[in-house]
């Protein structure tokens, strides 16, 4: 996926976009955020009325006159007082202030950036199987688990401490500018400096911070594909080959890690120092003006304390610049992953679909990934309600792609499948969807109890309604006999549990869903005999009434079928309504047999061991 270019007035758009439910809270921190400038302007009072007032022989302000009045103190003692008084009051206001403050950010970030992820999730979970089979997994995790907190690194943490430091900039000009305004103009003269400074690094720093996310992306990738395969990793000794490459990937992160550093610390070395080179000047210019009259030492301590905050909110002006195009390019790839248009996409006002009655047609259906050669072409056949049909073909000859075509995993490149007459594309996708149960030639289990697995296909089922089902896929009794029965933890992705009882659990929940037709993708083909037969047994009362597919590479799996599908090189080659009579020659080579082939027949000379190996 190529990363889409954003304009960082787009990103800041959808970005606040995103934080709109939100607005009152973030108004919240702004406003608490504002009370902190204020704090922060009240800070070098005290230590003016010391100066002025107690050392030197000039009036207090008149607040602090009004407050002295009332309390008939006039000394120089309680002048004294009442400044360390205010001092530690203003110190204990802004602990206060930056309590308040940390625990709103906090919950108001943490909300979006859950709203976020959770956006991000469903739209994931919405893209084709061709995109996730593209891109992998580690990728979309990355973004929706590390790019997506970037709403909160901008909208909380970044926007907010901008505006409250421009409030405070605003601010300290004013006040400075009132005492001395020439050392205010002095002060600012380095402002167009450091914002040059800061749109030239911007797009070193934004250019740097992708190929770090890039990278540590890959990282996790090779994380998850080395744990994921933990058993394989382990069964040929390949710890340290997994190990070397993760680290290789993980050293490419680091040095792009220290890249993007020193790019930041060389942009903090200009800011410092053009900074202090302001304060230089204004130190010097103010001692000359306090030794001319102009200004009153107390005057330029206040000055020089508030032109060094006045730095302060531009130093965070243009580090929060800098720091932010990180965040913008985390937001760039959670957006594009956002904006990745779905291939399976659903029609407005797609028809609604209760239950079908399961007649199939394909009609000249071909299929292609992407650009890469066709995998299916010209596929054409018809099927009746409740037809068990046997589909069977060499490895890579597209069998898993035909039934992937049938769920909508994919769409036709060309050519229409009808579902009762109805083009598949018209339906609702999830009432589509919801017609199918599919056991898999590996079942997937999640890392959850026994009951919960039967029960993901129908929320909300009861306990009886789940021993049922267990019942009729012949899985009650070694469920049973579990340590907690229907209770017990199956572990990661069932792992506990062998082989045929994972597909027992699966086709127990094919029981449950009930669904109108059914998909069996190799379902016996990882168990031994024994179990093959309990699992054929169950099945085969999975498969009355429903039109049902089911893949398999040894015939005798087909014996229930009613018709038998060969698929050769992506082509149909072969539609056979004589099960029987194939199943009994499975291994009759090099025969002539006669093809139903678009319509015709021909004759068709193949290796039956060569054709279902």
């Amino acid at each position: 996926m190529s990363e889409t270019s954003y304009t960082d007035f787009m990103l800041y758009r959808r970005l606040l976009h995103q934080a709109r439910p939100y607005w009152l809270y973030i108004c919240g921190i702004f406003l608490i955020g504002l009370l902190s400038s204020l704090l922060t302007l009240l800070i070098p009072l005290p230590m003016k009325i010391a100066v002025d007032t107690v050392i030197g022989s000039h009036p207090p302000p008149d607040f602090v006159k009004t407050l002295l009045t009332v309390t008939g103190a006039h000394s120089g003692a309680a002048i004294l007082l009442f400044a360390a008084g205010f001092s530690v009051a203003i110190a204990l206001l802004s602990q206060l202030q930056e309590l308040g403050g940390s625990l709103l950010r906090t919950y108001t970030g943490e909300r979006i950036v859950l709203d976020f992820r959770a956006q991000l999730l469903r739209h994931a979970q919405r893209l084709s199987l061709s995109y996730h089979d593209t891109k992998g997994a580690s990728d979309s995790t990355y973004r929706i688990q590390y790019d997506a907190p970037s709403i909160q690194n901008i909208a909380i943490d970044g926007v907010i401490p901008f505006l409250t430091a421009v409030c405070t900039l605003a601010g300290m000009i004013y006040i400075t500018a009132r005492i001395d305004w020439r050392l205010a103009a002095v002060a600012l003269a380095v402002s167009p400096i450091l914002f040059l400074i800061m749109w030239v690094y911007r797009q070193r720093l934004r250019s740097q911070s992708r190929e770090v996310k890039k990278i540590e992306s890959s990282a996790l990738s090779v994380l998850q594909e080395t744990l994921a395969a933990v058993r394989v990793v382990k069964a040929f000794g390949q710890e340290d080959r997994e190990g070397k490459r993760f680290v290789r990937h993980s050293s490419e992160g680091m040095r792009a890690r220290i890249r993007l550093s020193l790019i930041e610390g060389a942009f903090g070395i200009l800011v410092t120092l053009i900074t202090a080179t302001g304060m230089a000047a204004v130190m010097v210019i103010g001692v000359r003006h306090v030794q001319s009259g102009v200004l009153t030492l107390g005057e330029l301590l206040i000055v020089m304390a508030y032109i060094s905050q006045l730095y302060q909110p531009l130093k965070t002006i243009s580090r929060r610049a800098a720091s932010l195009q990180s965040s913008l390019a985390s937001a760039e790839r959670a957006f594009s992953l956002l904006d990745e248009a779905p291939d399976v996409a659903e029609r407005p006002n797609g028809r609604p679909l209760s239950r079908a009655s399961g007649a199939i047609a394909f009609r000249k259906v071909s299929f292609a990934y992407g650009n890469d050669a066709s995998v299916l072409r010209d596929i054409s056949f018809e099927i009746l309600h409740a037809t068990r049909v046997g589909i069977v073909g060499a490895t890579g000859a597209g069998k898993t792609t035909l039934i992937s075509l049938l769920t909508r995993f994919y769409d036709p490149t060309a050519g229409e499948i009808l579902l009762d007459g109805v083009d598949l594309r018209d339906y609702k996708l999830s009432d589509l969807r919801n017609q199918f149960s599919i056991v898999l030639q590996e079942p997937l289990l999640f890392s959850t109890s026994v009951a919960e697995n039967i029960a993901y296909a129908r929320a909300g089922a009861s306990e009886e309604e789940i021993v049922k089902a267990a019942k009729a896929a012949n899985a009650h009794q070694f469920i049973s006999d579990l340590p907690d029965g229907y209770a017990t933890q199956v572990g990661d992705r069932g792992m506990r549990l062998s082989g045929g009882e994972r597909q027992r659990i699966a086709l127990a929940r094919a029981f449950l869903k009930d669904a109108a037709l059914l998909i069996l993708d190799e379902p016996t083909s990882s168990v031994d005999v024994k179990t093959e037969a309990a699992i054929v047994e169950a099945m085969s009362r999975l498969m009355r009434g429903r039109t049902t597919f089911m893949i398999a590479h040894r015939l005798s799996a087909l014996k229930d079928c009613d018709l038998l599908l060969v698929i050769e090189h992506g082509r149909l080659v072969e539609v056979r309504s004589d099960v029987a009579a194939a199943i009994e020659n499975e291994f009759a080579p090099g025969r002539a047999d006669a093809v139903i082939h678009g319509g015709k027949a021909s004759a068709h000379a193949v290796s039956r061991r060569e054709m279902y190996k």
